[in-house]
């Protein structure tokens, strides 16, 4: 099981590590930069992307319930809570990534998220105790991940009726398949990456 991190921070601080920056670009810390560790394989979204993609949600962010599934520079998740999502979970893998991640939400004095150090293909194979409005999808790209999170998503309970589900997946990858009850709302692509946005149907 993950170590779940209700953000209310006892753990003893740990220091950023070196590495760059992310931009929050609209909401309450608009402006903001969070610290990022520069880390093989992690690839946070472009504010360009991440503009385009809160576009598309803007009329259901705020007050939403969001799972950050592969949260890594944590990008996705603090843009939506910048933008009043009623609720975050972040699911990472890495230690270091985890560690900066609960640094920025203790930066933000943020409490209403909570940060879930686990292997996300793993956590989500149990059932849900919590149905999610929007749903974030970026896993490290070549690793396999895409599917079985989705697959894990749908039979066990994660998604709200008429949950959104965003992915950004490999442009050239051809070995996904989404379930069956997921309508492809918008999506746009350029040489390297894929960005999708599905709708949950029952």
């Amino acid at each position: 099981m993950g170590k779940n991190h209700q953000v209310k921070y006892h753990e003893k601080s740990t220091k950023s590590l070196k590495g760059g920056f992310i931009r929050l670009i609209s909401g309450k810390w608009r402006g903001k930069k969070l610290p990022v560790q520069n880390k093989e394989g992690l690839r946070p979204t472009t504010d360009r992307t991440k503009e385009t993609l809160f576009n598309w949600l803007m009329q259901d962010i705020r007050d939403a319930s969001c799972l950050d599934c592969f949260s890594g520079s944590g990008s996705l998740a603090f843009e939506a809570l910048s933008r009043y999502a009623k609720n975050v979970t972040l699911l990472e893998k890495d230690n270091q990534a985890a560690s900066q991640l609960r640094e920025n939400l203790k930066m933000l004095k943020v409490d209403n998220a909570t940060l879930i150090e686990t292997d996300s293909i793993h956590y989500l194979q149990k059932t849900a105790n919590q149905k999610f409005d929007i749903v974030f999808i970026d896993p490290p790209f070549f690793n396999g991940l895409l599917q079985p999170c989705c697959n894990a998503l749908e039979m066990n309970d994660y998604l709200a009726e008429n949950a959104l589900i965003y992915i950004e997946k490999e442009t050239l990858s051809n070995d996904f398949s989404a379930p069956e009850n997921w309508q492809l709302l918008k999506e746009k692509s350029t040489a390297q990456v894929c960005y999708q946005l599905y709708v949950r149907g029952v």
